[in-house]
C-alpha cells in the first residue's frame, strides 16, 4: 500500500556512544522509561550479556549486573513489571532447552533464580523455545512454543505446544507459582515464534490476549483472541488485508493498534504453501491491526521496493520496543544463511514515530530579567525538537534585521541543572526541594557562590533551525497569580517570579505567574493575613499550526525536523486576531528568550540553503527585543516524525521593571524532628539597599473559589534576616499541592527602597506512599 507507506517517516539511527552489541537475532528487549534493555540471542554463539541502550542520549552500556547471572538464551520469554524483568526459558545450546526464570531488578541490576511452585497436580512448563511471554496485571500468561521430544540434545525431535500456563507474581519481587487455567472455546493449534500481545479497551470491555502467526510446519496467519476475565478463546473475524503466514515477527501495542513488522514468510502467496526451506524468506513488511475493529491495514508490502533505504530492510528474529508512541527496531537476520549458527545479521536500529507528540507541560520561568526570561517545560520521551512561541500586547517597535547565520546563544541558565540522562545531582541541595528563581536585572549574572556549589548550568542552549511564521491553536490556560502582598498601597507590578529547578533526577513543576506590588514601605506585619493566588483562565481560541522548518548546516549542530503541513488562516480571539510570533527551534527543553522573530512581509526561497526547496526560508529575518515591565504568553509544542503535536497550555510572565529588588537565591530547607529552617541568599541584584523579606505559605482553605486549583498564602515571616523557622504549627496549616509531584509551596521576596520584587517559589516535595501492582 504505497500511500501509507509514504506517510510513515523511519529513521535509521546513527552516530552511537557505547559498546555497541555485536548483530544477532532470536534476542528479545523490553523498555524501562527511556532505556531499550536487551538480553540474549546470538548468532556464532549465544550471547550472555545484558545491553542498554539510552534512547534520550543515544549511548550504549554494559551494565555491572551481579547475582544469579543466567546463562545466554535465544527465542526465550522476556517481560517488563516496573523495574524488573522476568526471563524465562529458551535454547541455552542447540537441542537443548530451559524451563528456568530468572528475575533482574534493574534498579539495582541484580539477577536472581527464582522457583515458583508447580501447579496442583500437574507439571511446571516442559524446557522450551519460541514461547510467548505476556503480562497482564501481576499475572504472566504462557502460550505454546517448541519442545524437543529427544533426550539427546544432538537428535532434535521438535514438539509444537498449544499449553496455556498462568504465572503469579509477587509485589515487587518474587513470583508465587504456576497454575493452569480452566478456559472453554477452541485453543488455538501448536505453533512457535509466534507473538502475543495483551490489550484492554479505554471505554468498556475484558483485557484480551491476541496471539497471531507463528510456526507448526508451516508458517500462520490466524488471530486469536482469549478473553482474560473469563478465560474464553475464540477466532475473531477480521476485515482489511490480513497478513502473509509468518513467524520470527514482532508484535506491539501502541493506543489501539497491534503492528506487526517482519518475520519468515513463504515464498509463495498460494494456497498451497510448502514448509521447505528453499521456499521461504526474510520480509520488511509492515502493517497493522486495529484492535477495536479487528481490521487490518497495510503500511509496507511485501513486494514494495526501499530504492533509497528509507526503510527497515527484510529481517526475523529482531527485537522491537515501544517507547512512548515511538516503534525502535534492532537487528535480526536478512535471511541468508551460511549455517544453523551462522546467519548473516542486520546491524541497523530504526525508529518509527506512529502518532505526533502530545502536548508539554506549561512553560516554566526559572528567570526573569528587565529584558529575557529563562524558560523550560518538562520533558516530552522521543522528541526531535520543540517550538516555542510567545505571544505580546504591545505594539512591536521596529524591527532589528540580522542575518540569516544561526549561532548558539550564550549560556546564563540560573538555577539547578536538570539532566536526568547522567543521574546527577547538584551539591548542598536537598533531593525533596525544587525552588524557583526570577532576577530582575537588565543582565543576568551568575552568584559566585552559586557557581562554586555547582547550581549554575553552562550548557548553552541554541535553536536548532530558523522558526516559522505561524498563527497556532489556543487552548485555554491556567495562570496563577500572586496579589499584593499589601493592598493598602499598591503600585504598578515589577516583575514576574520563577518555576522550579529541582535537585534529585529533577524534574520541573508548573509554571505559574507570580505578581507582587510595591508597598512604599508599609508592609503588613500580621501573620495571620492571607495572599490569594487565583487563576485567570484564557478564552479558548483555535487556530490550525504551520511551521515549517528549516534545517541548519553542520556546523550549527542541527537535527533535520520534519516537514508541516501548511496552516489554515483567520483565528478569531475574543472577537481579534491574537498573532503568535516564533521565538524558536530548540532541541532541549529549556531555552533563553530575548528576542522573537516577526512575521516577515516577504518569503525568499533560498534553494541554495535549504535541503528541502519546498520548505521556505528568509534571507533577513526580523527579530524583536523583549522590552522591560512587559507581559508575554508562553506556548511550547513538541516535534517528532509525525509533524508538531498540540500546543501547551499558556503561561504569562512579565519583564522585570528596572529599580526593583531580584529575587532570593539558592533557598534551603533543613527539616528537624517538629520544624523545618528555611535559609536563603540575597537577590543577585538588590538594586539598593534590602529593606525587609517577606515568606508565605501555601495553607489550606475551606473558603470556595471560582478556580479549584487557586491557593491561599499566609504570611509566615517578615524581616531583615536571610532564615528563619516553620513551626510545627504553622505546617499544620499547609496545603500539599497536587498539580504535579505532591509539594508545600512556600514563596519568599525582597524589598527595596522601590516595593518587592519576585518572589522565589519554593516546592518542598513529600514523600508519598508506593502504589500496588496492577
Amino acid at each position: 500500500m504505497a500511500a501509507g507507506a509514504a506517510a510513515l517517516n523511519w529513521r535509521r539511527v546513527s552516530s552511537f556512544t557505547g559498546p555497541v552489541p555485536r548483530a544477532r537475532h532470536g534476542h528479545r528487549a523490553v523498555a524501562i522509561r527511556e532505556m531499550v534493555i536487551i538480553f540474549g540471542g546470538g548468532n556464532e554463539g549465544i550471547a550472555d550479556e545484558l545491553h542498554v541502550y539510552n534512547t534520550a542520549t543515544n549511548e550504549w552500556f554494559l551494565p555491572a549486573v551481579r547475582g544469579d547471572i543466567p546463562p545466554g538464551c535465544a527465542a526465550h520469554g522476556f517481560i517488563c513489571d516496573g523495574t524488573r524483568i522476568l526471563v524465562f526459558g529458551g535454547m541455552v545450546e542447540y537441542g537443548r532447552y530451559s524451563n528456568d526464570l530468572y528475575e533482574l531488578q534493574a534498579s539495582r541490576w541484580l539477577w536472581k533464580k527464582v522457583r515458583p511452585q508447580n501447579p496442583s497436580a500437574s507439571l511446571p512448563p516442559c524446557p522450551r523455545l519460541g514461547h510467548s511471554f505476556s503480562l497482564y496485571g501481576n499475572k504472566c500468561y504462557l502460550f505454546g512454543g517448541l519442545a524437543n521430544e529427544s533426550e539427546d540434545s544432538n537428535n532434535n525431535i521438535p514438539r509444537y505446544l498449544n499449553d496455556f500456563y498462568e504465572l503469579e507474581l509477587q509485589h515487587g519481587s518474587g513470583v508465587l507459582g504456576w497454575s493452569i487455567p480452566v478456559t472453554k472455546g477452541v485453543v488455538p493449534s501448536p505453533r512457535e515464534s509466534h507473538t502475543a500481545i495483551i490489550y484492554s479497551r479505554k471505554d468498556s470491555g475484558n483485557p484480551k490476549m491476541f496471539i497471531f502467526g507463528g510456526m507448526s510446519g508451516c508458517r500462520l496467519n490466524d488471530l486469536w483472541e482469549l478473553d482474560i476475565e473469563t478465560m474464553t478463546w475464540s477466532k475473531p473475524e477480521t476485515k482489511g488485508t490480513v497478513p502473509l503466514p509468518r513467524s520470527l515477527h514482532t508484535a506491539n501495542v501502541i493506543g489501539n493498534k497491534m503492528y506487526v513488522f517482519g518475520g519468515w514468510v513463504p515464498q509463495s502467496t498460494e494456497d498451497n504453501i510448502s514448509s521447505q526451506d528453499s521456499e521461504w524468506k526474510c520480509t520488511g513488511s509492515f502493517s497493522y491491526l486495529n484492535l477495536d475493529t479487528t481490521e487490518w491495514v497495510c503500511l509496507i508490502s511485501d513486494s514494495q521496493e526501499d530504492k533509497n533505504n528509507l526503510l527497515p530492510g527484510p529481517r526475523a528474529g529482531h527485537c522491537a520496543v515501544i517507547i512512548g508512541t515511538r516503534l525502535y527496531i534492532w537487528s535480526g537476520r536478512d535471511g541468508y544463511r551460511k549455517a544453523w549458527n551462522n546467519q548473516v545479521c542486520c546491524k541497523d536500529l530504526w525508529y518509527l514515530d506512529t502518532e505526533k507528540p502530545p502536548a508539554p507541560s506549561q512553560v516554566q520561568l526559572i528567570r526573569a530579567t528587565t529584558n529575557s526570561f529563562q524558560v523550560k517545560w518538562d520533558e516530552v520521551p522521543t522528541v526531535e525538537g520543540y517550538l516555542l512561541q510567545l505571544s505580546s500586547e504591545m505594539p512591536a517597535p521596529p524591527a532589528v534585521e540580522i542575518p540569516i547565520t544561526m549561532v548558539p546563544e550564550t549560556p546564563s541558565a540560573q538555577g539547578i541543572k536538570l539532566d536526568l540522562r547522567s543521574q546527577t545531582v547538584p551539591n548542598k541541595v536537598p533531593n525533596n526541594v525544587q525552588i524557583s528563581i526570577s532576577e530582575t536585572k537588565a543582565k543576568v549574572m551568575e552568584p559566585e557562590n552559586a557557581k562554586e556549589n555547582n547550581l549554575v548550568s553552562k550548557d548553552s542552549i541554541a535553536p536548532l533551525c530558523l522558526p516559522a511564521s505561524t498563527l497556532g491553536p489556543q487552548i485555554s490556560a491556567n495562570v496563577n497569580e500572586l496579589l499584593d502582598f499589601d493592598m493598602r498601597t499598591a503600585k504598578s507590578d515589577p516583575s514576574v517570579s520563577s518555576i522550579v529547578s529541582s535537585a534529585q533526577n529533577v524534574v520541573t513543576q508548573q509554571a505559574v505567574k507570580t505578581e507582587s506590588s510595591s508597598t512604599n514601605g508599609t508592609v503588613a506585619k500580621d501573620d495571620t493575613s492571607l495572599t490569594t493566588v487565583g487563576s485567570k483562565p484564557e478564552a479558548h481560541e483555535t487556530a490550525a499550526l504551520s511551521a515549517r522548518v528549516v534545517s541548519v548546516g553542520p556546523d550549527d549542530s542541527s537535527v533535520q525536523l520534519p516537514k508541516i503541513p501548511p496552516p489554515r488562516q483567520n483565528s478569531r480571539v475574543r472577537g481579534r486576531e491574537r498573532r503568535w510570533y516564533d521565538v524558536g527551534i530548540f532541541q532541549s527543553n529549556s531555552a533563553l528568550v530575548n528576542q522573537f522573530y516577526l512575521l516577515p512581509e516577504e518569503k525568499v526561497n533560498l534553494s541554495s540553503k535549504v535541503e528541502n526547496p519546498d520548505v521556505p526560508s528568509y534571507s533577513l529575518p526580523k527579530k524583536q527585543d523583549l522590552a522591560p515591565g512587559t507581559l508575554y504568553r508562553f506556548r511550547v509544542a513538541a516535534i517528532n516524525g509525525c509533524g508538531i503535536g498540540p500546543f501547551s497550555r499558556i503561561s504569562e510572565f512579565k519583564t522585570c521593571i528596572p529599580g526593583f529588588p531580584g529575587a532570593p537565591s539558592i533557598v534551603k530547607i533543613s527539616k528537624s524532628a517538629d520544624c523545618i529552617h528555611l535559609s536563603w541568599e540575597p537577590p543577585v541584584s538588590p538594586s539598593g539597599n534590602i529593606l525587609e523579606y517577606s515568606a508565605y505559605l501555601a495553607i489550606r482553605t475551606n473558603q470556595l473559589h471560582e478556580n479549584p486549583n487557586q491557593l491561599m498564602f499566609m504570611k509566615i515571616y517578615c524581616g531583615l534576616k536571610t532564615s528563619f523557622t516553620v513551626t510545627a504549627a504553622q505546617l499544620a496549616n499547609a496545603h500539599v499541592d497536587h498539580t504535579s509531584k505532591p509539594a508545600i509551596v512556600f514563596r519568599i521576596s525582597a524589598k527595596n527602597e522601590r516595593g518587592y520584587g519576585p518572589a522565589t517559589q519554593v516546592r518542598w516535595l513529600q514523600e508519598t506512599k508506593t502504589s500496588g501492582s496492577k
